[in-house]
């Protein structure tokens, strides 16, 4: 009776059968796996203090010269990061304002014909290379920090946007049915029912487009946009070892942080049960 309970409260699965809360049948795995185990919520902050103190205390321990100071410095650090902080968050968010609509409006039955083209469109963004890619918005228009933007979007665009197809399409349903015959409109149907469910797929996206802003915001030095990117272009022209290592992990770490961060939203906003 207990199982058969848990059974009937359990979300339906991807066939349509009635999912379970956790793998034994008992109360509250489901939420065990939606708030995730210790390892996860501070497993990767852990890993990048080790990592990020681990490179200070080695920079700190060499002689640098003159040169080496001029970049390793907190002023010049400090500003390069939030430079690309800047540039990795305005990207991401015009892309998510932009890709989740155009999606849902694609995973809609009259849609489909133009579906095929928009991908091809925005498979343009991983097929070029986004050095190549930016260029040649940069050409269009010219050097400045929205000419960047507009090439660290099209560079991350199709991530969410066929994540968003893609978690909007595997909505069991039988779950979209039952709600209408409910009562509820087209758009509550959405809000409350589509888009919870395709959430989990959806944030994936998401977080795919952060990690390649953030690494391709590298590239915003050689426009004129600073970033991480010049303590990386510095070492490698200046033929200085401590600097390029520190820039490149600090890029790395970037990444992994605000993967980590786009993770963890996802685990606290996700539906329960999902």
């Amino acid at each position: 009776m207990a199982g058969t309970a848990l059974a009937a409260q359990a979300p339906p699965g991807p066939s349509g059968t009635p999912g379970v809360s956790g793998t034994s049948g008992t109360p509250g795995r489901a939420g065990s796996r939606r708030g995730g185990s210790p390892l996860t919520w501070f497993g990767m902050p852990v890993l990048l203090a080790v990592i990020l103190g681990g490179t200070y205390l080695w920079v700190s321990s060499l002689e640098l010269d003159s040169i080496e100071q001029r970049t390793l410095n907190a002023e010049q650090l400090t500003q390069s990061t939030i430079e690309h902080l800047h540039m990795t968050a305005v990207s991401t968010a015009i892309v998510i304002v932009l890709a989740i609509p155009l999606g849902v409006l694609l995973s809609r039955p009259f849609a489909r014909p133009v579906v095929p083209a928009v991908l091809g469109l925005a498979n343009i963004g991983q097929g070029v290379p986004s050095f190549g890619l930016i260029t040649i918005v940069i050409l269009w228009t010219s050097l400045g920090f929205w000419p960047m933007i507009i090439g660290l979007v099209a560079c991350s665009t199709l991530p969410i946007l066929r994540n968003t197809m893609v978690g909007l399409e595997q909505v069991d349903r039988t779950a979209v049915k039952a709600s209408r015959g409910m009562g509820m409109s087209p758009l509550q149907v959405l809000l409350k029912v589509e888009l919870p469910l395709a959430f989990p797929v959806m944030i994936a996206g998401i977080r795919t487009a952060l990690i390649i802003n953030v690494g391709t915001a590298a590239l915003g030095t050689f426009f004129g946009q600073g970033g991480l990117g010049f303590i990386i272009y510095n070492g490698i022209t200046l033929n200085r070892t401590p600097v390029l290592i520190t820039g490149v992990v600090l890029v790395s770490a970037l990444a992994l942080l605000v993967d980590y961060l786009a993770g963890a939203l996802g685990r606290l906003l996700a539906p329960r049960g999902l």
